[in-house]
């Protein structure tokens, strides 16, 4: 209710702000056709020395003051002005603005803090130092995060070099848990190494791969999969096709960010370390 209500005041001061944008742009429109048509009645006038100017500006002056933009606007702004002025007090109503209401002067557990910079190395790749700590702060338990955190890191090494055999490996090994997560790794993966194989020129096999590991895909991944075989119109020249974009090197790397995600899951730890939020 509290947010709805917020939600609800924040509605009606944009709805205010996109009025008077309008209100603005219209007495805008409005002054300009009236100094257009004035310019117009001049210059149709020939010969030019027959006009009677001050006649054409009389009269653009009382148009002008018909349309009175300055107390439309000065209206416009004012409203606005009512409802912004009154957001804030709605805010205030539900939220504490002193910050210091949100400390808490609290024992640190050198235990979790321990845990949670041994796993952040962990997680960043630096054994070496994690080793160290955990020996200096006598935290042994979490050293079994270590081979897990290892074969992640190996698996990132040889995604970066292009390398996808020990990423399908471990894939593979935990299709059932990756399936039930709805994970699309595997598709991603396969994806990949059907492009990597159909750039090195070989038509059929990129066929015969795609026959073999793509279409048990097909039916969950249609529009991807279409694409994929719509590659095999370019050979040799799929950089300058409709699908160029399934080369970019961001592939690659929202690839890498999705089996971090992936294995750091399914090992039952935090893609985003505690000590890095905080």
């Amino acid at each position: 209710m509290e947010l709805k209500t917020v939600r609800d005041a924040f509605d009606r001061v944009a709805k205010k702000q996109k009025l008077s944008t309008s209100r603005y742009q219209q007495v805008i429109d409005q002054v300009g056709d009236e100094i257009k048509q004035a310019m117009t009645d001049i210059q149709s006038v020939d010969p030019p020395s027959s006009i009677d100017h001050k006649s054409v500006i009389t009269n653009l002056k009382r148009k002008l003051d018909t349309v009175i933009p300055q107390e439309q606007l000065e209206k416009s702004q004012k409203e606005l002005n009512t409802n912004l002025s009154q957001y804030p007090k709605i805010l205030g109503k539900f939220f504490d603005t002193d910050i210091s209401k949100a400390y808490r002067s609290v024992d640190f557990d050198l235990h979790i803090v321990n845990q949670i910079i041994i796993s952040q190395l962990y997680h960043e790749g630096l054994f070496d130092v994690a080793d160290i700590l955990i020996n200096e702060a006598q935290e042994p338990e979490i050293i079994s995060l270590r081979c897990q955190f290892a074969e992640m890191h190996q698996i990132l090494k040889a995604l970066r070099a292009r390398n996808l055999e020990p990423a399908l490996s471990w894939v593979l090994a935990n299709r059932q848990k990756l399936q039930q997560s709805g994970s699309d790794l595997e598709f991603d993966l396969r994806r990949l190494q059907f492009l990597e194989l159909f750039q090195k020129g070989n038509q059929s096999d990129a066929i015969n791969f795609a026959k073999t590991y793509l279409s048990p895909f097909a039916s969950n991944y249609r529009n991807e999969f279409l694409k994929l075989m719509g590659c095999l119109l370019w050979p040799g020249k799929l950089e300058t096709s409709p699908y160029s974009d399934l080369l970019l090197p961001a592939k690659w790397e929202d690839l890498i960010k999705e089996f971090t995600m992936q294995f750091c899951s399914l090992i039952g730890v935090s893609f985003k370390n505690p000590l890095g939020l905080t």
